[in-house]
């Protein structure tokens, strides 16, 4: 678990004091970025995330620009035309959700992953804790062609 989080893995909010709310500027620009992402704008993460932020999603937990700049080039380097359509946004202070799909090709299989993105802002308006959630069972082992089928057993198995 990453300094920062609370007993369930959550990024905590930023630093004590009141938390200064977010431009909503400042989440359409990174929703702008998320959606137009390419290896090339990578080089851009500095601008829109601290130095020190927190990424954690159901594969990868770490902190840094350069740590999650790598997250996003080993999706550009194993996936074929990964892109991200964001569907909506919740802005509260100094926090986003982001619901999400993200479009991929995989061993020459389009799929679709639904997930949602909870962001901590710092004062400044960057981004200084990001958690992804989504289901890695349904939105991905299920649709793959061995596991999958494991994977759908299991879920009948244990449905109630």
């Amino acid at each position: 678990m990453l300094s920062g989080t609370d007993p369930v893995g959550l990024p905590s909010a930023p630093p004590a004091g009141s938390p200064a709310p977010v431009d909503g500027q400042h989440v359409d620009r990174l929703v702008a970025w998320f959606e137009t992402l390419t290896p090339q704008s990578l080089t851009q993460l500095g601008a829109l995330y601290t130095a020190q932020a927190r990424f954690k999603d159901p594969f990868n937990e770490v902190q840094g620009v350069a740590a999650i700049t790598h997250i996003f080039r080993h999706m550009f380097d194993t996936l074929e035309a990964p892109r991200f359509v964001i569907l909506s946004r919740l802005v509260a202070a100094d926090q986003a959700w982001l619901t999400w799909d993200f479009h991929l090709v995989l061993r020459g299989r389009a799929l679709c992953i639904h997930g949602a993105s909870h962001l901590h802002f710092a004062p400044d308006g960057r981004v200084c804790a990001h958690r992804d959630y989504w289901d890695a069972a349904e939105e991905l082992y299920e649709k793959l062609p061995l596991i999958g089928a494991l994977m759908r057993w299991l879920r009948r198995r244990l449905a109630a």
